[in-house]
């Protein structure tokens, strides 16, 4: 199963206000929706780009995979996320094909959708991300 779109680049940010006002003084842009999602460990902002997104990811501690991120690599891109009609079947054709799961069940993530990562070795150093929206493509 093939991505259907770029849904979001997701970038990992120490200060999620003053990386919203940067964006919006620089961009002219204001988030879509704004949300704390604990399962991840993470305050999350959505920003509209075209028929994509800009998803900046502030920790909720040191200790998420993203405080971690943050601590080894400093602020930037963290991933990208691609659209897919059917995250199940998306996940079963990787696997078919090799590919290394970080999740090989979805769980759910921002805005309610079912999200899975790849892992970055297969993907030249960049985590991926597939999402299914709630309300479909």
């Amino acid at each position: 199963m093939k991505p259907y779109n770029l849904d979001h680049v997701a970038i990992a940010v120490r200060d999620l206000d003053a990386a919203l006002g940067e964006y919006e003084r620089l961009y002219g842009v204001r988030p879509l929706y704004r949300e704390v999602v604990q399962e991840q460990g993470v305050e999350e902002a959505m920003i509209a780009m075209g028929g994509s997104f800009v998803q900046l990811l502030q920790p909720l501690s040191p200790e998420t995979p993203v405080g971690t991120f943050l601590e080894k690599n400093g602020e930037g891109l963290h991933h990208l996320a691609f659209a897919v009609a059917d995250i199940a079947i998306a996940l079963a054709d990787l696997v078919s094909e090799g590919a290394r799961l970080i999740d090989e069940s979805p769980r759910i993530g921002g805005r309610g959708a079912k999200i899975a990562f790849v892992h970055p070795k297969q993907t030249a150093g960049t985590l991926i991300e597939l999402v299914e929206h709630a309300d479909g493509p």
